[in-house]
């Protein structure tokens, strides 16, 4: 008996010690929360500078040098298109850009997912340089964003960083995002603040609220919703008039702003950034279309992007700028559970091919010749520094960039300047596979279900680990993954001294 009322001592003891540190922690977690959530994310001083002193001397564009327009779609699966094999989904206008263009089968987003893969396109880096790990942007006051900060981990894009609009705008060209930003929604840490000229669209994904329609940094279009986090009523098909956007509007809306923009460009030069919404979730069909897919929901709004690009590309040709324009059509990451990641394994959220591997079109006449596919490796990280050679800018020496120029193998005139691609699987900040023209190597990740490397030949579609039949190169790619991630640990921001 006198042990057993120890023993009820003890838990008494115990239990008080954790409902006072518990109570303690979370009154500290609400004070660190007020505080951080009005705190200005950190800003590496030296690292800025260095951006504003190379701003300073970006020269004008080469005279020569194309307008750009970049079409970023948001979950567009590698098999979403019929130009990529998809029988339910019918995309004949950008399969018509396709045909005059450049098709590519094997490009990669920097990321499976949604905001460092935006990061890496705009800055030419791998998502550990720009987002510490590879995280998605929820709103800057919600529990995730402010739980980062309270980790001390990057939510916004930090300052410092370089985007190719702060580059191109120095430059002489007139610069617009029409659509989704996803990479800071407070002040300091919007479009206009990275160089884009104007911005029409939304702050984050269309599943995040309050999801207010921005021009610049007004809201034209107030979403009443409560709420910072995911809506309760995301799978709802439309909200009620006067609570919010009008989510089967939106792919239109950017539309219109996109063709206004390039007609008020006149003469002067532009980098058109139109990001759509969709096809992410939740998904919403026009309404002047809704219903005649094949695909279901998810293939009218597909189809209504499709509409959308060819309004785009047929602007250009009315005011005589298409065979002065250089585009590009790509996505953000791989396929969704609605979307179609084609003959490849995974899907978004994966460093499966299937996460990674989607469409890429480049359309740019006399100098991309007309129906040409390419199977040569590149990635998003690579849009950068291309950008920057065809406008004859010289790239910043301070910080590494990860992505390599692609003009001579869009042109024909070089293979792909990769040896190897990298993949960063979500929330981590080292590379967890690597590839090659051949194989693929993952390593153990914790997020492909295995518990050691997997060797497959891509065309094999990762489905049969082979590493007993090619030693070499086994051994080849686990040296080359092994020095990427010494090379993120030591200098994990990229970072580079100069004299």
């Amino acid at each position: 008996m006198q042990i057993r009322n120890i023993f009820k001592k003890l838990s008494l003891w115990l239990g008080g010690i954790f409902v006072a540190s518990l109570f303690t922690a979370v009154l500290v977690g609400l004070v660190r929360y007020s505080w951080i959530s009005l705190a200005d994310p950190v800003v590496l001083e030296a690292q800025h500078q260095a951006k504003l002193d190379y701003l300073e001397k970006v020269p004008s564009a080469q005279e020569n040098a194309p307008n750009i327009v970049i079409v970023f779609f948001d979950d567009l699966g590698w098999g979403d298109l019929s130009s990529y094999g998809n029988q339910l989904i019918q995309t004949p206008n950008i399969d018509r850009i396709a045909e005059g263009g450049l098709r590519m089968t094997d490009f990669y987003s920097a990321s499976p997912v949604c905001t460092p893969s935006r990061a890496a396109l705009l800055t030419g880096r791998y998502p550990p340089r720009t987002m510490t790990d590879q995280h998605v942007f929820f709103p800057d006051k919600s529990v995730i964003g402010t739980t980062r900060k309270m980790m001390g981990l990057a939510n916004e894009l930090p300052k410092e960083e370089i985007a190719i609009s702060e580059v191109l705008k120095k430059a002489g060209y007139r610069t617009g995002l029409i659509g989704k930003w996803h990479l800071g929604d407070r002040e300091g840490y919007r479009p206009n603040d990275f160089g884009f000229d104007y911005f029409f669209g939304v702050q984050y994904s269309n599943d995040m609220y309050p999801l207010h329609l921005f021009e610049n940094n007004e809201i034209v279009e107030e979403d009443l919703r409560q709420g910072n986090f995911l809506s309760s009523e995301r799978d709802e098909f439309n909200p009620l008039p006067g609570k919010g956007v009008d989510q089967s509007q939106l792919t239109e809306k950017y539309t219109d702003e996109a063709i206004q923009f390039i007609e008020q460009s006149g003469d002067t030069p532009f980098l058109l950034y139109l990001a759509h919404s969709f096809p992410h979730v939740p998904h919403y069909a026009s309404s002047k279309f809704a219903g005649n897919s094949a695909a279901g929901t998810y293939g009218d709004v597909v189809e209504d992007l499709d509409r959308s690009t060819g309004r785009l590309m047929k602007a250009l040709g009315e005011l005589n700028l298409d065979r002065e324009t250089l585009f590009i059509i790509t996505s953000d990451n791989g396929a969704d559970y609605n979307g179609n990641p084609g003959p490849i394994r995974g899907r978004k959220g994966e460093i499966l091919e299937g996460g990674q591997r989607v469409p890429m079109i480049i359309h740019w006449p006399g100098h991309v010749s007309q129906g040409q596919v390419s199977d040569e490796l590149a990635m998003g990280t690579d849009i950068f520094p291309t950008l920057l050679s065809i406008t004859g800018i010289e790239p910043p020496k301070d910080r590494i960039i990860d992505g390599k120029d692609l003009s001579s193998m869009w042109t024909g005139a070089a293979p792909s300047p990769h040896d190897y691609l990298y993949y960063f699987p979500t929330l981590g900040a080292l590379p967890g596979a690597i590839r090659d023209k051949q194989f693929k190597l993952l390593a153990n990740t914790g997020d492909t279900g295995r518990d050691r490397e997997h060797l497959t030949r891509v065309i094999d579609n990762e489905s049969h680990d082979v590493q007993n039949l090619h030693p070499d190169a086994l051994k080849r790619l686990t040296a080359s993954l092994e020095q990427m991630r010494q090379e993120v640990k030591n200098n994990p921001r990229g970072w580079l001294t100069t004299n």
